[in-house]
């Protein structure tokens, strides 16, 4: 994934409103779930997701599969 596609596109689900929870998956098959907008930071192709426990997960735009939500539902115009 290219890093600014990476960095907009997890952004694109952080700021939906009503917020709802998506699914980061990584490469190596490791994924988490981003319940929480604030709960990941990303910037320049790398983010930091601080999940449950306060374990952080560090990665980059390379190590990501693919990232699972429903931003294809949402209203390109937010009037219609």
């Amino acid at each position: 994934m290219q890093a600014d596609f990476f960095d907009a596109t997890i952004n694109a689900y952080r700021r939906r409103v009503p917020y709802r929870p998506f699914t980061v998956v990584l490469v190596n098959g490791h994924q988490f779930e981003v319940d929480f907008p604030d709960a990941i930071i990303v910037r320049g192709g790398a983010g930091v997701y601080m999940g449950p426990g306060r374990v952080p997960v560090i990665f980059d735009h390379e190590g990501v599969a693919e990232i699972v939500g429903d931003l294809k539902d949402q209203p390109a115009d937010p009037a219609g």
